[in-house]
């Protein structure tokens, strides 16, 4: 079926000598993986390499034959025209971390309207801003609400936050409950926006320590979930 769609490029690997297979969230079907014939040799096409960027913002027209098989994109065109996404080094650090995170936790075939305009809208607001540091922390809390794990913070005023059931409580009850700064930094990080991440002033120790109980937590919510490989990097940025 020919479908015209947004989406939201999470990557795009080499495949044989000229070929892409790129992996994105659709605004009207989900993941879907694509296969782009001869696109590292042709200079004439409809679909260059740089529209497949990660967490590039497009309108593709495409076959869907949603047979679990990878599908093919006949035309592309770029929504979002990034100023700085892709050029700044701290910038791109956080791109091909989040979408190593979006590949490896967004899993649904299906619509999901919300979550690809909190994307789009995360995406551009990275784009647009300069103090970033913090950036990939709150997008993970925020995503957790998407993928249907936001931690509950009715009882945010207990010190205990329990990984596996997502709630703060009282007290150490199982090996899964954590307490000191990485929870009262969660507590922090809980129904803001993005727009005043400026006040909360991290230092590295505290950042990567923080980093370090959000992917625990998507560890136990996310059946299959692996640590991304550009961990390391986007440690060795904010350091």
């Amino acid at each position: 079926m020919l479908v015209k769609t947004e989406a939201i490029v999470f990557s795009a690997l080499k495949y044989g000598e000229a070929d892409l297979i790129v992996k994105a969230f659709t605004k009207s079907s989900g993941v879907k993986s694509y296969l782009l014939r001869n696109i590292l040799k042709s200079k004439k096409g409809k679909l260059r390499v740089a529209m497949f960027q990660p967490l590039t913002h497009l309108e593709i027209e495409a076959n869907h034959k949603d047979k679990g098989t990878l599908e093919s994109i006949r035309e592309a065109k770029v929504i979002t025209h990034y100023t700085s996404l892709h050029t700044q080094v701290a910038k791109s650090a956080i791109v091909f971390f989040i979408s190593d995170m979006l590949r490896s936790s967004v899993q649904e075939e299906e619509e999901n309207a919300p979550l690809f305009e909190f994307l789009v809208a995360s995406s551009l607001w990275l784009d647009l801003h300069s103090d970033i540091a913090n950036f990939h922390l709150l997008f993970l809390v925020k995503l957790s609400g998407y993928l249907g794990f936001y931690p509950d913070d009715s009882e945010a005023h207990h010190l205990y936050f329990n990984l596996l059931d997502g709630y703060f409580e009282s007290s150490e009850r199982t090996l899964y409950s954590r307490s000191g700064e990485e929870i009262e930094l969660l507590k922090r990080f809980l129904g803001i926006n993005f727009d005043v991440l400026t006040q909360i002033k991290l230092n590295q120790k505290q950042r990567t320590s923080f980093l370090n109980i959000l992917l625990q937590y998507y560890e136990l919510h996310l059946q299959g979930f692996k640590k991304p490989r550009s961990l390391a990097v986007l440690n060795s940025i904010f350091s």
